[in-house]
């Protein structure tokens, strides 16, 4: 971000100089955490968030001040946080503590600083290391193995269906559309839509156990493990 880079290692932040790697700050650790620090901004203020397992901490990006904290032990995270539309963010957790949003306002007067209200709490999406993404007022990612939805404003279940493993996807906001790739390296294409479970296509991309992020660039989706990658070119129909 801007002239630093901020890493995370055993639930700590730590910002460098961008052109010499020099030590510019650290932030006090909060807990255990595989995650890595999430650039945002709220109440038009720039912050970097970090999951850990205590919960989520908010530090400023330009000297590492921690500007709010929200508990929710639930043991260490793996996943990343997404923001509403509304810019409350959503929270995973590992095993079966399931999805929390959660609401970060700015408080001005003699108690300025910045406090957090849960606005729920759903067992319906139980992101484990596989992440999330919010479309359209639904947020879509995995509950355990089976692809699920759940409505944003309720934490209600949209649907729930597809068997994949622990994959990963990818949203195509344009198109409406999830790319999905499971664990066993299946590549499917669904709909991104609270109407119902809906699949495509489905296409065997690679072999082997597939925890990896596929990634795309232009019209490229790259995919791999650890024995293989492949890359594919999309074509719109």
């Amino acid at each position: 971000m801007d002239d630093v880079v901020i890493g995370a290692a055993i639930g700590t932040l730590a910002a460098y100089d961008a052109e010499t790697g020099a030590p510019r700050w650290s932030a006090p650790g909060t807990g255990d955490s595989y995650s890595s620090p999430h650039p945002v901004t709220l109440d038009g203020v720039p912050q970097v968030l970090l999951l850990t397992s205590d919960g989520v901490t908010s530090v400023a990006p330009a000297d590492g001040t921690v500007l709010w904290t929200h508990d929710w032990a639930t043991g260490s995270r793996i996943v990343q946080p997404a923001l509403t539309a509304a810019g409350d963010i959503l929270v995973g957790a590992d095993g079966f503590a399931g999805l929390q949003r959660v609401s970060a306002t700015r408080t001005a007067g003699k108690h300025a600083g910045w406090t957090t209200e849960v606005r729920w709490t759903t067992r319906s999406l139980k992101p484990y290391f596989n992440d999330f993404v919010a479309h359209a007022g639904h947020a879509y990612g995995f509950d355990g193995s089976i692809l699920a939805s759940v409505d944003l404003e309720t934490g209600e279940r949209a649907w729930k269906g597809g068997r994949y493993g622990h994959g990963q996807l990818l949203l195509l906001a344009d198109q409406d559309l999830l790319l999905v790739l499971g664990e066993r390296g299946d590549l499917a294409l669904v709909d991104a839509t609270p109407a119902g479970f809906n699949e495509r296509a489905r296409v065997p991309a690679i072999e082997g156990k597939t925890w990896n992020h596929p990634g795309l660039v232009d019209d490229i989706l790259l995919v791999r493990n650890t024995e293989e990658m492949a890359a594919f070119r999309l074509t719109r129909q």
